[in-house]
């Protein structure tokens, strides 16, 4: 049985910026919950930061994979770098994935760390940017398909082809 590893905000756990969670009620992930499949992760407390703590985005609207270059930086509103706590997340959560055999994971979209399809730019106003959070574009760079919660439907599909596959 394939596992998934999913943001850990999302099964309820209260591990963000703010002390809260994001519980996804979905049927998709809470029937994952209920076979075992899912391995929770919160980059950002695995990377070292506290709960609560000041939320944080990406510079100059660059997005996750320049963060892993070392051309962008994660900072916070006040100006505090947590570049090196993101980094560090973002290897822990792929050793978290590898040590399970994962190959799918389900991320909150706009976290810095977990956006897949767009995080903010860096400036606290509420710009999006069609770039990846720093976790999220780590796990891709490692080969893992990356999901946001409104794509269950998606990564469900693919984690039945996967379970196909190795029945063949």
């Amino acid at each position: 049985m394939e596992s998934i590893l999913v943001s850990a905000c999302l099964v309820g756990e209260k591990v963000r910026y703010d002390g809260g969670d994001k519980r996804c009620e979905h049927p998709i992930l809470q029937g994952w919950l209920q076979e075992g499949r899912v391995v929770a992760v919160c980059p950002e407390v695995l990377g070292g930061l506290p709960v609560p703590r000041a939320p944080a985005e990406i510079t100059g609207g660059a997005g996750g994979t320049e963060v892993l270059k070392g051309t962008a930086r994660v900072v916070g509103p006040n100006g505090l770098e947590v570049t090196v706590q993101f980094l560090e997340g973002a290897e822990q959560s792929l050793l978290r994935a590898s040590d399970n055999h994962i190959r799918i994971a389900v991320l909150k979209e706009g976290s810095p760390s977990c956006g897949t399809g767009y995080t903010y730019d860096g400036s606290f106003t509420g710009t999006k940017v069609a770039r990846p959070g720093v976790t999220a574009a780590r796990l891709r760079e490692a080969g893992m398909q990356v999901f946001s919660e409104a794509q269950l439907e998606e990564a469900n599909a693919r984690l039945k082809e996967l379970e196909s596959e190795e029945a063949d």
